[in-house]
């Protein structure tokens, strides 16, 4: 199986007041179809990894290769692009417009990339929707919504433009045990049915355990 992300050698630090190591020698390789969870305790350097991945940070040093193209040194342009059409997001809150409904929602990332008409991408927006079980709420503004239908939402829209890898920064930290767990098979199947990527940070051990491979983050390292 191809690696669809390689991270070669990052090391990131912050300069407040003093130089700070928050990265240090971080290696590996994300294969297509792998749903990784990143884990380690407050200030581990998880969510700095994660933030890095995501091409929203460009400060570091090493290199980061999306779908075999290095990401490193490119323009902010060129970075908003690629993240556009190969990453999708989910949060632990989920940024919803709360005037907009379902739909209009999980139309926005592919009206912003622009490939496709507003009629095409309002129906593949309703296949979205009804993939996840929320044909029924497409009209209904988002504010209307459980929250665990609200994360769906969410994941809905991180998936309108088919990306490669959908990156999640703790995307069950909002939700009781019950939403947790569909929205944890939610992302299994994906990567299952679809061979859909998914990279995730989580306090939520039962949900790393449950991925198909943790990697832990210790002061900036991962644990061997």
């Amino acid at each position: 199986m191809m690696n669809v992300l390689s991270v070669n050698n990052i090391r990131k630090s912050f300069y407040d007041p003093i130089e700070f190591e928050v990265l240090k020698s971080i290696s590996f390789d994300v294969k297509r179809g792998e749903f990784l969870t990143l884990v380690g305790k407050s200030g581990s350097g998880k969510s700095t990894l994660l933030y890095l991945l995501s091409t929203m940070d460009t400060d570091y040093k090493g290199e980061l290769l999306v779908d075999g193209e290095l990401l490193t040194g490119k323009s902010l342009d060129d970075l908003a692009r690629i993240r556009n059409e190969k990453i999708g997001f989910i949060f632990q809150f989920h940024y919803l417009l709360a005037e907009f409904t379902c739909l209009k929602n999980v139309m926005i990332p592919a009206l912003r990339l622009g490939k496709y008409s507003k009629e095409e991408i309002e129906f593949k927006a309703m296949q979205k929707l009804d993939a996840l079980g929320l044909a029924d709420q497409a009209l209904k503004p988002a504010s209307k919504l459980s929250g665990g239908q609200q994360q769906r939402v969410a994941i809905a829209r991180a998936l309108i433009n088919d990306p490669l890898i959908i990156m999640g920064d703790e995307p069950t930290g909002n939700l009781d045990t019950k939403n947790t767990d569909i929205v944890f098979n939610i992302l299994k199947d994906l990567t299952h049915t679809s061979g859909q990527t998914i990279i995730a940070v989580t306090h939520d051990m039962d949900f790393a355990r449950a991925s198909d491979r943790t990697i832990e983050m210790v002061d900036g390292k991962i644990r061997d």
